[in-house]
Parts: structure tokens; C-alpha cells; sequence
């Protein structure tokens, strides 16, 4: 493993320029280009949300709801728990900055991207309706672009494991419960191998079902994941009220304490925020694309206003609530990453009791994530072979569960880095190679919709 881990450390550091230029350079483009549309109409998308403008004779397989439920159950997890923990513990509470400003961007980002999930649907081998990066790429850009879907989908492979899930589910389980102090005479390597082995069997019971039952679980614990975790921030904030400032001006100052980084000064502070941004909500990686893909929706930009909505829960309102919570409890000033230090910020602030809470929320978040993950991983492999074979990814899945949960958190870390990092490549290229086409769409629904007002 320590070999694997050193080959992914040394890599990474040639994606950084690539992912930066295209993530960020390449979204401050799409926000100007769109008119600032995603924000201007954020009103109107919370409407879609709610179903008022659905169309029953639509084509897809879920609802507009339940393809953002299941979209944001896939990033609304221990990236916002344990992955703003790891952002802050490297860089300081000042990267949460450079989180928000990622987000807000990644807002733009998911608005072309999944409208181009719709404009561009194909179908799998067994005919069903498929959307995604790799159908607009092949599709939208032509076929002489198809490398770049095949690259996508083969490191796709790799980052739609949920590994860093498990490895910090797994964590969290072996710290609240001490199993090894606690129960039988075992080994710790032995607690996790069972824990990673239990949380492999759950997830197949629901991964096999496929993508309809998939979104109906999702859809159903989404919702109560994401109010108890917010009810739980609540009752730490009004507890704890005068810090709150105090925690934010922290954030606005330390983002530009380049000293604060591990390594690289600004470059490193911003490397850090953009990399735990996008593993928080996966805007410009193209994993919400292949959900959106499969709306009952046929009307593209429509889509991408649902889409957008996102980032926004999942980095400016849950990672932000997390921050403020390890920040004010001063858990960041302590040793230990991940979901330790968020531990350690809920232990002390929720009356000695906020890790049993934390395990409960944390057990809503990983087993959501596992369950939908998979689901795009499954969309990779039918991509470069067909829907038969595809479906043995989650065969493959459930075995990584297993091995991330007895793996280091650097490994993991590394693995989904890198396998984002590359992923973003050819997903941006395409997506503003493409973003004329959905403002001409937008162009055609915003007429339809002149009673609509940003």
C-alpha cells in the first residue's frame, strides 16, 4: 500500500495547473458568458425543485427532485464532515475561503453541465436513456472526440469508489465505539476488516436494486440526514453565539495568510480549497450529469437551474456549518484529520455527547453516498464496454468498501485526488466547448418563460 501511496503523491502534483485552469479559470468564464443567469434565477430553480413545472410525458426515469436528491446524497457526505476537516488541517481555516469561492463558481458549472445532460441523451446497450459526459462529449463535440469521453470513463472507474467514505465511516466507528476496548479480544485490523465487510453487505442491498431504487432511498434519507446534521450545527451555534463572528472573520482573514498552507504559500492555500470544493460538491467533474441525465425532463437549461442548486447545499451551507463548528470549538487547533477533528468539534460543543450524534448523522451520510456512488461507476464501465458488464461494478465496488476500510486515509485521499483531477480534463473541455449551445437554449426557454423574473 505504501508504495501505491507514494506513486499517487508524486503524480498529483502535475494535475494541479490543468484542473486549476479549467475548474477555475475555465468557470469564472462560463459565470460572465452565462449573464450570471444561475444566480439571477436561483428563485426560479428552487421552483422546478418543488415541482411546479414538471412534465409528466417527459422522458426519464426519475423526477427533477429525486435526480438532485440523488445527486447531492452522492456529494453531501463525508466530504462535508471529515473533507472540510482535512482542508482546514492543511491549510488553515482561511481555505474555507477558497472553498466558497469554488462553490459559487461550481454553481455556474453544474448549470452547463447538466443542461448538457439533457440536450445529449443516448441510450445503453439494453436501450435504456442514458445522459452524461460521455454521451455530450461523443455526441455534442462528435465522434473524432470519443478519447476524450474513453478517458473519462476509465478514470471514472477509480474516482466513483467510494473509498474515502468508507475508510472515514470506518473511523468514525472504530473512535465513538473503542470495539477494541469495549467488546471481544480483537485486533483493530480485525474491527475494521468486519466494519468494512458489514458496510459492503448494506450497500449491496440497495446498489443491486438499480437507479430507481437507488433514487427512492435517496431521496427518502437525504432530506433527514441533511436537517439533523443542520439542527445539530444549530444547537452548537446558539450555544455557542458569540464565537460565530469571531470563526467567520478567521475564514476572511486567514485566506490570505499564505503561511498557513503545509506547503506552496498561495498557490498551495487555493490548490487546497479547490481540491476539497470539488470533492464536496463534484462541480466540473461530471458525476451529477449522469443523474440529471435521466430527469423526466426535455427541456435542457431547465435542468441545469435544478443542477446548480448543489454546490449550494452541499459547500456554502454544509461545509460552511462544519467549518464554523471546528473552528469554534478550537478542534482545529488540536492533532488529528478527518472526521477525528470533527469528532473532537462536536464532543466539545454538543454537551459531551455531539461524537454519538455525529456517528448516527455520519452513518446517514456514508451509507447515502455508497448507495449512489456506485451508480456512476456502473455508467463508466457500460460506457467502454455494455450494460451487462457494467453492472459488474458493483462487484468491484463493494470489494473497495472492504479495502478502504482497513487502508490509510492518505491512500484514499490520493486515489480520488488524482482520479478528479483527471477527470475534470476532459468533462471541461467539453462543457465549454458546448456552452454556446446552452445559451442558445437558455435563450429559446427564458423567451418561453417571460413570466419569470430574476
Amino acid at each position: 500500500m505504501e508504495a501505491i501511496n507514494d506513486f499517487l503523491s508524486a503524480v498529483i502534483p502535475y494535475t494541479e495547473w490543468p484542473m486549476f485552469l479549467l475548474l477555475i479559470g475555465g468557470g469564472l468564464f462560463l459565470v460572465i458568458y452565462s449573464g450570471f443567469k444561475p444566480y439571477r434565477y436561483f428563485g426560479h430553480a428552487l421552483a422546478i425543485t418543488a415541482g411546479k413545472y414538471d412534465d409528466k410525458n417527459a422522458r426519464g426515469d426519475v423526477s427533477s427532485f429525486q435526480a438532485l436528491s440523488a445527486a447531492v446524497a452522492a456529494t453531501v457526505g463525508l466530504g462535508n464532515i471529515s473533507g472540510v476537516a482535512i482542508a482546514i488541517h492543511d491549510g488553515g481555516p482561511g481555505v474555507v475561503f477558497w472553498i466558497w469561492m469554488t462553490a459559487l463558481i461550481g454553481m455556474t458549472i453544474k448549470y452547463y453541465s447538466c443542461s448538457l445532460a439533457i440536450m445529449y441523451r443516448g441510450h445503453d446497450s439494453e436501450g435504456k436513456l442514458q445522459g452524461g459526459p460521455m454521451f455530450y462529449i461523443t455526441q455534442g463535440m462528435g465522434s473524432w472526440a470519443k478519447p476524450l469521453a474513453v478517458f473519462f470513463a476509465i478514470f471514472g472507474l477509480f474516482g466513483f469508489l467510494g473509498v474515502f467514505t468508507a475508510n472515514q465511516f470506518t473511523e468514525t466507528f472504530m473512535t465513538v465505539i473503542r470495539p477494541a476496548e469495549t467488546l471481544f479480544d480483537a485486533s483493530e485490523f480485525s474491527w475494521k476488516l468486519g466494519i468494512g465487510v458489514a458496510l459492503a453487505l448494506i450497500t449491496s442491498f440497495v446498489i443491486f436494486g438499480g437507479l430507481a431504487k437507488i433514487a427512492k432511498v435517496a431521496s427518502a434519507i437525504v432530506p433527514f440526514m441533511v436537517l439533523l446534521y443542520l439542527l445539530a450545527v444549530i444547537v452548537v451555534m446558539a450555544t455557542n453565539s458569540t464565537l460565530i463572528w469571531p470563526s467567520l472573520k478567521m475564514i476572511f482573514v486567514e485566506a490570505w495568510n499564505f503561511k498557513t498552507a503545509v506547503t506552496g504559500g498561495f498557490w498551495g492555500l487555493v490548490i487546497i480549497g479547490i481540491r476539497r470544493a470539488m470533492f464536496s460538491n463534484e462541480a466540473g467533474l461530471g458525476s451529477a450529469p449522469m443523474y440529471h441525465g435521466q430527469s423526466r425532463n426535455e427541456e435542457p437549461v431547465k435542468e441545469g437551474l435544478v443542477a446548480m442548486l448543489g454546490p449550494f447545499i452541499d459547500t456554502i451551507l454544509v461545509c460552511s456549518f462544519t467549518a464554523v463548528v471546528i473552528i469554534l470549538s478550537g478542534a482545529y487547533l488540536e492533532d488529528g484529520s478527518g472526521i477525528i477533528m470533527t469528532l473532537n468539534a462536536f464532543q466539545k460543543t454538543l454537551f459531551g455527547v455531539g461524537d454519538e450524534l455525529l456517528m448516527l448523522i455520519v452513518t446517514a451520510f456514508a451509507l447515502s453516498t455508497l448507495f449512489t456512488y456506485s451508480y456512476y461507476g456502473v455508467k463508466c464501465l457500460s460506457f467502454l464496454t455494455n450494460s451487462r458488464i457494467g453492472n459488474l461494478y458493483n462487484v468491484y465496488f463493494v470489494v473497495m468498501i472492504v479495502f478502504a476500510a482497513i487502508a490509510s486515509l492518505e491512500l484514499v485521499k490520493n486515489l480520488i485526488d488524482l482520479s478528479y483531477a483527471l477527470m475534470v480534463i476532459p468533462n471541461m473541455i467539453a462543457v465549454l466547448w458546448l456552452a454556446p449551445r446552452v445559451n442558445a437554449s437558455a435563450k429559446e426557454y427564458f423567451k418561453k418563460m417571460r413570466d419569470v423574473r430574476p
